[in-house]
């Protein structure tokens, strides 16, 4: 499969490519911000925090975006940086705008959570199809790879890029059941994927409870700032987790109460007020996540 993504690289009409910007959060930490919107063509994809982190001896990625052009955008970018070779790229989770670039990096292993092998066989096709869809032929050559090295749920992993320690933890069912976390000791940095939205409302496509447990976990990690899965490159930490942490606890008490009074599904998406202010896309995402909660909860 990886030397298929590589070689599909190189039969691959060009296609322009956008300059892909990063920014230093910390020595040696680069962040390529997302765009706060849905996928098109125009962005490539790119809406997901992509990072890079520099050791003395290598670099590992950690996400690689949401297309085979997007992460070939994010390797070129990095290149400017550094010669040296990018030996790892780590998934935070397997949603496709942090995973489909991975064929941009064919020499590099991926590491992933436990469960993400199985959540891209199974899901892998229908985000292909998407993206194809959505992005037309900016997906070319756009394919699915699997993670060479998992990480259990509650173990930790540690890559030596040379000087510089990456603490890796997979973490139980939360914003999905594939979630990954990244803590670059060196700095002081934790790059949490999409277990910190901030800006864009937050998504639960895995457990509402679960997520909520998670945060409190999270907390307590020995960071001084993060990189969130989409916002801006860094944020304080752990202050950054009260939006988010405020809303889905709000989130999980709205619907208990629609639950005590007896209410549906469809009454429940109906009444539960979206949050006032302070979130992008909420529209779209706010009903899916009183869907996904009634679910869960409802068998408590």
């Amino acid at each position: 499969m990886r030397w298929l993504a590589a070689a599909l690289v190189w039969l691959l009409p060009a296609i322009p490519a956008c300059a892909t910007e990063l920014v230093e959060v910390a020595p040696g930490l680069l962040v390529r911000q997302g765009v706060e919107e849905d996928f098109d063509g125009a962005n490539r994809g790119g809406i997901a925090n992509l990072a890079a982190v520099i050791g003395s001896r290598a670099v590992a990625v950690v996400d690689s975006g949401g297309s085979l052009l997007d992460g070939q955008g994010f390797l070129a970018a990095i290149r400017e940086r550094t010669p040296l070779p990018v030996s790892h790229v780590v998934i935070t989770h397997l949603h496709p705008d942090h995973v489909l670039g991975n064929g941009a990096f064919p020499d590099a292993r991926v590491v992933g959570h436990a469960r993400l092998p199985r959540g891209l066989a199974e899901r892998g096709p229908t985000y292909l199809d998407n993206m194809h869809r959505l992005l037309g032929d900016v997906a070319r050559g756009t394919a699915i790879v699997p993670p060479d090295i998992t990480v259990a749920i509650g173990e930790t992993m540690t890559l030596d890029l040379g000087d510089r320690r990456l603490r890796l933890r997979a973490w139980p069912t939360a914003h999905t059941d594939t979630d990954l976390t990244v803590l670059d000791e060196a700095s002081g940095t934790l790059i949490a994927g999409d277990l910190l939205f901030v800006e864009r409302l937050p998504v639960v496509d895995g457990s509402l409870l679960g997520w909520i447990a998670v945060m409190r976990e999270l907390a307590a990690l020995p960071a001084a700032r993060a990189v969130p899965g989409h916002g801006p490159a860094s944020v304080s930490w752990p202050g950054a987790l009260g939006p988010q942490a405020r809303y889905l606890e709000g989130l999980r008490d709205s619907i208990r109460h629609s639950l005590a009074a007896g209410r549906s599904l469809a009454q429940t998406v109906a009444e539960t007020p979206p949050p006032s202010s302070g979130w992008l896309l909420v529209e779209d995402n706010h009903p899916r996540n009183v869907t996904t909660g009634y679910t869960e909860l409802e068998w408590e």
